[in-house]
């Protein structure tokens, strides 16, 4: 084999995995990587991945299978830096290991991550999720644990992760009832829930049986739904709901729905960060960015002393009309 092998090898069981103890979702994400990039540079090269040196993964290939990415696979700028920022972690061990290739692993360094729009987030109203959980069927049991999944992810705000990640064990239903789960970064938080939410949870672990290690939402299987599976039973359910017919909703719209209502019901910055496992404060303002009504709350408090409060509205139907072409 030739250096890039030992060296990707090495970077994987003693940096990831030993050194740096990453997470098995750091993991995957770096796997999926580096399995598109060598899958790319074979067909690039003509050279077998086992065959790869360093020196076939120059700036000029990096950038090529950047591009790639956005064009042939369809990947968001969001995706493309991620790869990129996995490449560039796997470049700086190799400086380390080979520094007679130190030149071309300071020009793939070099690459930047890309620059995008930030558009404002989606959540769901309170009638929205109303309507959305009741479109399962409660009088099967896949209807009742989609309902419980739905009601769970729109009042705890977890990743869907996280929400897959749940264990019986990991609901707590005494005083002051509370879900216990494994976030992003290692780090371990409790959620509270209500009591409504919690009497739905009661009904479905003892639907489950006695097991506390059973997942919390299973599959057909038994086994924990896949993130992709939550994807497409929230997009069928929603597809049942005209007012969300035209909308992506995805397990992160829940999660902004969370934040939103912790808001809008007079909650801190910090303490929706500490709710959703935010690092700091700043991850949490895009939610004041995105409240229009608490903008207008602003306005309002700014108006000057005669004028009347709110928006402007058009007198007439006519110039509605005109003031929304």
């Amino acid at each position: 084999m030739t250096a890039l092998a030992p060296v990707l090898e090495e970077f994987f069981t003693e940096r990831l995995i030993r050194q740096l103890q990453a997470s098995p979702q750091t993991i995957t994400a770096y796997r999926d990587c580096f399995r598109l990039l060598l899958a790319f540079a074979r067909d690039s090269t003509g050279k077998q991945p086992s065959a790869l040196s360093i020196d076939d993964i120059d700036a000029t290939l990096v950038t090529a299978f950047l591009t790639y990415l956005e064009t042939d696979r369809g990947n968001s700028i969001r995706t493309r830096n991620a790869r990129l920022a996995a490449i560039r972690s796997l470049f700086t061990y190799a400086a380390l290991r080979e520094p007679g290739h130190a030149a071309l692993i300071a020009r793939v360094l070099a690459i930047p991550p890309k620059r995008y729009d930030k558009a404002l987030i989606t959540w769901l109203t309170g009638e929205q999720v109303q309507a959305l959980l009741e479109v399962p069927d409660r009088g099967t049991r896949t209807g009742r644990r989609d309902h419980a999944l739905i009601l769970t992810a729109a009042e705890a705000g977890l990743r869907v992760s996280e929400l897959t990640a749940l264990t019986c064990d990991d609901v707590h239903l005494g005083r002051g009832p509370y879900l216990r789960c494994h976030g992003k970064g290692r780090k371990e938080r409790i959620t509270p829930v209500s009591k409504t939410t919690a009497a739905i949870l009661r009904d479905q672990i003892t639907e489950l049986g006695s097991d506390p290690a059973s997942p919390l939402f299973p599959g057909p299987r038994g086994r924990p739904l896949t993130r992709s599976a939550v994807e497409h039973l929230l997009t069928r359910h929603a597809g049942r709901v005209p007012d969300l017919k035209t909308k992506t909703i995805s397990p992160h719209v829940l999660r902004h729905t969370a934040a939103m209502r912790l808001l809008r019901g007079g909650a801190d910055l910090s303490v929706i960060a500490l709710w959703l496992g935010h690092e700091s404060t700043e991850t949490t303002r895009i939610y004041l960015h995105a409240d229009m009504t608490l903008k207008e709350q602003a306005l309002a408090r700014t108006t000057p002393p005669g004028t009347p409060p709110g928006r402007y509205k058009p007198p007439d139907a006519l110039l509605a009309f005109l003031e929304n072409l």
